[in-house]
């Protein structure tokens, strides 16, 4: 029998544990249906008291932390972090179903981001400019890189820990304060890293954890004139929500939305270590997540052999228990997402797509759904709308031109993979698509040190990286007139 780890269920804030102002809200272990927690829900004046708080603690107790230790405390926290790394990565896999191997995978991503931004913490530097004529007067300016203030994180509930940590870290390094809204369906592990804040020893008002359902919590905080930078991953159609929001009193804003990530096989490619990835871009996280490689094209020459290569990658897939070490995918977060895979099945099967293979939901308990493999076309539903779950859509083409006028004709923009022996055809490939990081031979490579965000409807403005750091602040212009 699983031992469930104790986990928190209250709103964490400048006082501590508290009840929210939103009532209570349930959520269900997707993998048995059955209800798992009862967690306390935010209300608006929540949201107004944590903005205060934060913002006086931003210009007092948190302003007042050397830089050095700044870093110091995230290092603490990135130690703590590691400390509790199977209970976390359990926590994930109760709220949200994937298998506990993957999320230590992701939380170990999370702690990295932690140390790299650490590391950046007390070396976040302006700049001397060259002196000009003011008037006949000599002058020394700089540039100053100050804090944003006070940010908003709303995190979705596909990879809870690793996401916020390229919104958190950042922040933090920064001399930003961090009010985080947890999605409904994964607040555990959220919950339980504010906990480990509080033992790491930051200044209370440093960060606070909001739980609560996103009409009234991500609303407030979008709209809220305290807050000076949103920072949201999840759909596109929310995050327009968000965006016109923010726009009322100008907050900085990124935005990391929906995806619908082309791989292209070009007749060149090593066929076995692309099937590979091949899979892992469909399957990984029972394919909910934005970067999901389910638009495969493959070049006429190798199709077939595409086609076969995914079918047997998705029949080997074990379908199962999350704690099950041989399980390699879980169920769909909840019985809404399993339905709406569903779905999407029964239209791609109605525009007259081939079904390869799977297709349909297992007969068991839980929100589970088989790994599912097309064969079609790129006018079909579901290889333009963003799916996110485990269904992927071969694709053949003849030649360059086609296949990368192919990948672009989409609303998304947010990754791509090419698989090719051929270096000149990897960067011309690499230039040409619309995409904000673009693998070769590889999927999705990600990394602290990798910038990371997407172009037309996958969002604006880039995590991670030094662009993280230059997302974060304000640079101020300092002139002295000699």
């Amino acid at each position: 029998m699983l031992d469930v780890p104790k986990f928190h269920t209250d709103l964490f804030t400048a006082s501590g544990w508290t009840s929210g102002g939103g009532g209570t809200f349930a959520t269900l272990n997707p993998a048995t249906g059955a209800p798992l927690a009862e967690i306390a829900a935010a209300g608006a004046e929540d949201v107004d008291a944590a903005v205060a708080t934060a913002t006086e603690t931003l210009h007092g107790a948190w302003m007042a932390v050397p830089p050095s230790e700044k870093g110091a405390l995230l290092y603490k926290l990135a130690d703590l972090v590691e400390r509790d790394i199977e209970t976390v990565a359990m926590l994930e896999s109760l709220d949200m179903g994937r298998p506990v191997g993957i999320g230590m995978v992701l939380v170990s991503n999370f702690i990295a981001s932690l140390r790299y931004y650490a590391g950046w913490a007390d070396k976040i530097n302006g700049e001397s400019i060259a002196s000009y004529d003011y008037f006949g007067a000599a002058t020394h300016t700089y540039t100053r890189r100050e804090p944003v203030g006070v940010v908003a994180a709303i995190i979705p509930w596909n990879a809870p820990l690793m996401i916020l940590g390229w919104k958190l870290a950042p922040a933090l390094a920064c001399g930003n304060t961090v009010i985080v809204k947890p999605a409904e369906d994964a607040s555990l592990s959220i919950l339980h890293l504010a906990s480990l804040v509080e033992e790491a020893g930051f200044p209370p008002g440093t960060v606070q954890v909001l739980p609560g359902h996103g009409p009234v919590v991500g609303e407030a905080l979008s709209l809220h004139p305290g807050v000076h930078k949103i920072s949201f991953t999840g759909s596109t159609e929310v995050g327009r929500r968000v965006l016109r929001n923010s726009a009322t009193n100008f907050k900085r804003t990124t935005l990391e939305l929906g995806g619908k990530s082309p791989q292209i096989v070009f007749d060149d490619a090593d066929l076995e270590a692309a099937i590979l990835g091949l899979a892992m871009g469909v399957f990984f996280n029972q394919g909910e997540t934005c970067a999901a490689g389910t638009r495969i094209f493959a070049h006429r020459a190798v199709y077939d052999a595409v086609v076969e290569g995914l079918k047997g990658a998705a029949e080997a897939q074990v379908v199962g228990d999350p704690f099950d070490e041989a399980t390699t995918l879980g169920p769909l977060v909840n019985a809404a997402q399993r339905d709406r895979v569903l779905s999407y099945i029964e239209k791609g099967r109605a525009d007259g797509a081939t079904l390869v293979t799977g297709g349909a939901a297992p007969d068991r308990p839980g929100f589970f759904v088989q790994p599912t493999v097309f064969a079609g076309s790129n006018d079909m539903t579901i290889a333009r709308e963003e799916i996110f779950g485990p269904v992927g859509t071969v694709i053949p083409f003849d030649d360059d031109a086609e296949v990368l006028a192919m990948a672009n004709d989409n609303d998304y923009g947010l990754a791509a993979t090419v698989w090719t022996r051929d270096l000149g055809r990897a960067h011309a490939a690499s230039a040409a698509l619309q995409a904000g990081a673009v693998g070769v031979n590889g999927w999705s490579p990600l990394g602290p040190q990798l910038p990371w965000g997407g172009v037309k409807a996958s969002g604006i403005g880039r995590e991670l990286g030094y662009e993280g750091i230059l997302a974060n602040t304000e640079a101020k212009t300092v002139t002295v007139v000699l």
